[in-house]
């Protein structure tokens, strides 16, 4: 059995060693929670990633109110209108008035995409075109019953469910695509990634103190913090997230919850916030070496929750299809598409670099999606495809999928 060990130590109450970033630190404190002040004033700062996080939930709410037009969706996901009739798409005006976008950084890390622009367009405007398609081929057909090739509804259950002519649900592909595509692209290979991190004169600036302008942070801190933003930055409390897990958004936040609930993965959370709080520490110590290794820490355990619901929700949809339920088969696959997606975006901590390639995900969803789709998939494709995603990990797919 799988079982993840915790592999932290809180030291109290010990004075800091030597500093100089070129060794480790032998010892320093780690707080109990994600809290860390500089005379008396919070450093700790995410606001923008709360919003983008705030941001998505309204638009996958929005995809379930077949009232609203293709430009409200598109200005969701995009925030660049700034008057006429399509500003404004939010229902909370701290949104409409943010500056933010989950356009902007979708696709967008320093280390996958800034010499990639034409795949991280490529990327951008696939959710754009499944906001299309749920436009011009789902809200028209809401009311025929789905067949293959036919676009309409399935019951899931007493839920209905909308799917394509293939039996995909865009809803679900944009929602899970987006935990890969913006929160994981931006924790892994932007914000925790060294080309960030240490950018410009960070490290000097850390090593002396120097802060960001007119901010109580030093610019290397911040960077830390917004990745720790993508995953708790809608948390009721963002200092101790961990009692609230799972129940504080419906991207990241939900599915790490749901991976550590499997005795298989248990304890994998606790080991991703203390990565977070021994990184953020290290950085005030000016540890750089233990900074990147509770960030290598961070890319294994994040890329692994990904990659466990991939496989998870392929073999729920197999399961299900092979016994009927179609309307249930049909959501499970749809949110294995968008956590298939996701695999684009993790990271191989050991060569430092994707662990699957663009051409490897499009494989995936070609296998998954030919002929007729979810209608004619066999229990054989969605084997296959498990197996070379858990063949990337230390998991199996028995255990992934229970």
């Amino acid at each position: 059995m799988l079982k993840y060990q915790i592999l932290f130590i809180v030291l109290v109450s010990i004075a800091f060693g030597a500093c100089d970033g070129t060794e480790p630190n032998a010892m320093f404190d780690i707080p109990s929670s994600y809290s860390f002040e500089r005379n008396g004033e919070s450093t700790v700062n995410y606001s923008g990633q709360t919003d983008r996080i705030l941001m998505g939930e309204e638009l996958i709410q929005a995809m379930q109110d077949f009232s609203l037009d293709e430009a409200t969706l598109k200005e969701m996901f995009a925030n660049e209108t700034t008057s006429g009739e399509d500003a404004n798409p939010f229902s909370n005006e701290s949104l409409n008035a943010s500056t933010k976008s989950i356009k902007s950084k979708v696709a967008s890390s320093s280390d996958f995409f800034s010499s990639n622009t034409v795949e991280s367009a490529s990327i951008k405007d696939d959710f754009e075109s499944w906001i299309s398609a749920h436009i011009s081929e789902i809200i028209p057909n809401q009311n025929m019953v789905a067949s293959a090739g036919q676009a309409g509804q399935i019951a899931d259950g007493s839920t209905p469910r909308y799917i394509n002519a293939k039996g995909l649900e865009y809803n679900q592909a944009i929602n899970k695509g987006l935990i890969g595509a913006l929160m994981v692209d931006q924790m892994i290979n932007n914000y925790l990634s060294t080309s960030v991190l240490d950018a410009g004169t960070n490290i000097e600036d850390n090593d002396e103190g120097i802060l960001a302008t007119d901010k109580p942070y030093t610019n290397m801190e911040h960077k830390w913090d917004e990745a720790y933003g993508y995953l708790f930055g809608a948390s009721e409390v963002g200092v101790d997230p961990m009692s609230t897990l799972g129940s504080d958004d419906n991207f990241l936040n939900k599915y790490l919850a749901r991976v550590d609930s499997d005795e298989d993965f248990s304890g994998i959370a606790m080991d991703i916030y203390n990565a977070f709080k021994h990184g953020r520490a290290a950085i005030v110590a000016r540890d750089y070496v233990t900074r990147d290794e509770q960030a290598a820490i961070l890319r294994d355990r994040i890329s692994t929750v990904v990659a466990v619901r991939a496989v998870y929700y392929l073999q729920q949809g197999k399961v299900a299809l092979e016994t009927g339920d179609l309307g249930g088969g049909f959501h499970d696959l749809s949110e294995g598409f968008g956590f298939i997606y996701s695999l684009r975006f993790l990271r191989n901590t050991n060569e430092n670099m994707a662990l699957f390639t663009r051409s490897e995900v499009d494989s995936f969803i070609s296998d998954l999606m030919a002929g007729h789709g979810f209608w004619e998939v066999t229990s054989t494709t969605l084997d296959s495809i498990s197996e070379a995603i858990a063949s990337q990990f230390s998991f199996t797919i028995s255990q992934a999928a229970s």
